[in-house]
């Protein structure tokens, strides 16, 4: 987590003022549940909010001492409290507090890539809509295969972001769990009636059943949806950058005034947005595996999960975040080169419809086999010879017996493939 690759309205959530800010509110009302249910004195909890103040300093300061954070935050806290605050903590152990503090963080955090989420696919279906019947060049294996709409493309990455979102919001309620068990996790000191109180104040919902943490197998789900995410986003990515190479050109990143894409060559406009995203996309899916890790713990709790979390959580998620606002900006902004779309597609002179051409003659008689030999024959020329495909097909004695003139051309008409398009985005953009 950089502040180059950062944006405040996450890197806050991961601050540690927000932390110890909830680690506070964790205390206090599990101090009003225990002085509903008469565990403790009446009074505590209104006083240690109104005396209790984050100090992260001297909070830091005591740690180097005790060497224990949950420790130095309370000792921080009753300094300024008093007396009452021996009444904190009561029957609670650090996980209690770390577990539900780091849910709240992911279920924060969760919410704004949610938002994030939803602007891009707000994007995604503008320039989509816009390019509905802008036809372009379907390719397979990065070769010429048969005539498609840029709005199809787009379509494609705006039902898969779609998806993206459920996924999220299925993730984000997944970790939305809160646990004030105690050591263990047995309730042997403290009651569950405190647990439920606290998770009701938090909107989380208690955890069925923790040992002495919460079960990591919901953060792997969590930090595995991310990584999903950040593919979907390098998948979209990497096709910008495909049709952004000189030899392609169809689309490309807008290039703003005085923009420099080279400190040694003048005339370059290199697509600098969507190559970054390729690489921060590589950074969140690393995430993963560690969180993979983290679901194999020691008997009731050890802490191995704990460094890999202080490190995964907030990069994970700030990364993820400014990543999908990039390809926000850079979809919206993107440059559609409708000349160039059409220019590639007929540079093989009539290729891409040779599909039509055989199936037609299968419909008319011809055996399977030899309507693809004498269509491929043909298509090597153009390939080979840059001759005519359509010209060639024309001249051929066994097409020239099945089909008519009229009959070929119409196989070279691109409403042929289009005709489906209107289906195809109802599908998709459905209300």
């Amino acid at each position: 987590m950089i502040p180059r690759y950062s944006r405040d309205i996450v890197t806050s959530i991961w601050s540690q003022e927000t932390k110890y800010k909830i680690w506070l509110d964790i205390e206090i009302y599990a101090a009003e549940a225990m002085e509903k249910y008469k565990i403790i004195p009446k009074g505590v909890a209104a006083k240690v909010r109104k005396k209790s103040k984050i100090n992260v300093k001297r909070i830091d300061d005591i740690e180097k001492i005790t060497k224990h954070d949950v420790i130095a935050f309370l000792t921080s806290i009753a300094e300024k409290v008093g007396p009452e605050a021996k009444f904190l903590h009561q029957g609670m152990t650090s996980s209690d507090v770390l577990d539900t503090c780091f849910n709240i963080q992911l279920q924060r955090s969760g919410k704004i890539l949610l938002d994030d989420l939803d602007q891009l696919l707000k994007a995604l279906k503008k320039r989509a809509i816009q390019h509905k019947k802008t036809i372009c060049m379907g390719r397979s294996h990065g070769i010429h295969a048969e005539p498609v709409t840029f709005g199809l493309k787009l379509a494609t990455y705006y039902e898969e972001f779609k998806r993206n979102k459920k996924r999220l919001e299925s993730a984000v309620k997944e970790i939305s769990t809160c646990a004030i068990s105690g050591a263990v996790g047995t309730f042997a000191h403290i009651t569950p009636k405190v647990e439920q109180y606290v998770s009701k104040k938090l909107n989380l919902i208690p955890e069925p059943i923790s040992t002495q943490i919460i079960p990591r197998d919901r953060h792997a789900q969590f930090f595995s949806v991310l990584g999903i995410i950040a593919s979907s986003a390098e998948r979209l990515a990497t096709e910008i950058r495909h049709l952004q190479r000189t030899e392609v050109l169809e689309a490309e990143e807008y290039f703003s005034s005085g923009q420099k894409g080279s400190s040694a060559m003048p005339h370059k406009r290199n697509p600098v947005l969507t190559e970054n995203i390729t690489g921060l996309a590589r950074m969140v899916r690393s995430y993963v595996f560690p969180a993979m890790e983290n679901i194999v713990l020691w008997h009731e709790r050890d802490i191995s999960h704990s460094s890999v979390e202080r490190n995964i959580g907030p990069d994970a998620t700030v990364t993820l975040d400014f990543l999908l606002n990039r390809l926000t900006g850079v979809v919206k902004n993107l440059v559609v080169h409708k000349g160039n779309m059409l220019s590639n597609m007929n540079k093989f002179k009539g290729l891409v419809f040779s599909q039509g051409v055989m199936l037609k003659l299968t419909q008319k008689g011809v055996k399977r086999e030899n309507a693809y030999k004498v269509v491929q024959s043909n298509a090597m020329k153009t390939w080979d010879k840059k001759e005519d495909f359509y010209t060639n097909l024309s001249k051929d004695k066994l097409i020239k017996k099945h089909l008519t003139t009229k009959e070929l051309g119409q196989l070279f008409d691109l409403n042929y493939h289009t005709k489906n398009v209107n289906h195809i985005f109802s599908r998709v953009f459905k209300k």
